[in-house]
């Protein structure tokens, strides 16, 4: 028997969440399977390709035959069907058991069940099969992507529509007020009073601050 890994894996840039409920549920299929995971490998990243993956790279090399590797579900494998396809087929010639808590008709083990039903049969039959696994597969990859799709079309949607209703253009600063402006006219002449104040007092975030004096000293330099 070979050894077991956990990989945990969010994307920064479509999703606001923790690791918290894929370590809920990696930890809930050790204690009920009795296996201690060697390493737990868990990274913030795009599931575009497995190449920018830093940590799964590191998983993918240290891999031997009959290891086994857990995820919550296939999306934390990949988001991507076609290489998502390729990478899984990799694995499986390769002896690695995959195992998807949430998705188990495309864990490794019902998988290769199939694939050895589909060795039995005649020729007809067998390729009908092998053509079955394969799309059962790629639709589940296929909607792992699509999900990927959806959630990042509806961000930027949001994003759009509260600029909008905002009545600013998506990266617009708000009309600085006539009394903030003053206040960083005295901030750049007294720099006792501290950028924090400013911040507090006029609700807003450091990097707008940032912008907003950069703005005031421009207007400075051509007047």
């Amino acid at each position: 028997m070979g050894n077991f890994y956990s990989y945990m894996r969010i994307s920064t840039d479509i999703e606001k969440q923790s690791f918290n409920r894929q370590k809920k549920s990696l930890s809930r299929y050790a204690k009920e399977h009795d296996i201690e995971y060697l390493v737990e490998f868990s990274e913030e990243k795009s599931a575009k390709n497995f190449t920018e993956r830093v940590q799964f790279q590191k998983l993918d090399k240290i891999l031997q035959k009959d290891d086994t590797v857990v995820f919550k579900d296939i999306a934390r494998f990949t988001r991507e069907a076609e290489n998502g396809y390729k990478k899984y087929m990799e694995w499986l010639k390769r002896g690695i058991n995959i195992v998807f808590i949430d998705n188990p008709t495309v864990s490794s083990e019902y998988i290769k069940q199939m694939m050895d039903v589909a060795q039995a049969q005649d020729l007809v039959t067998r390729t009908a099969m092998e053509g079955v696994i394969k799309l059962l597969l790629i639709v589940e990859l296929d909607r792992a992507e699509q999900q990927r799709l959806y959630i990042s079309k509806a961000i930027k949607d949001g994003i759009a529509a509260s600029s909008k209703r905002s009545g600013r253009k998506q990266g617009q600063l708000d009309k600085m007020s006539p009394g903030l402006r003053d206040e960083i006219k005295k901030y750049l002449h007294d720099r006792s009073i501290k950028q924090v104040d400013l911040m507090k007092k006029h609700n807003i975030s450091r990097n707008t601050l940032k912008k907003y004096i950069e703005a005031v000293n421009t207007t400075k330099a051509y007047t």
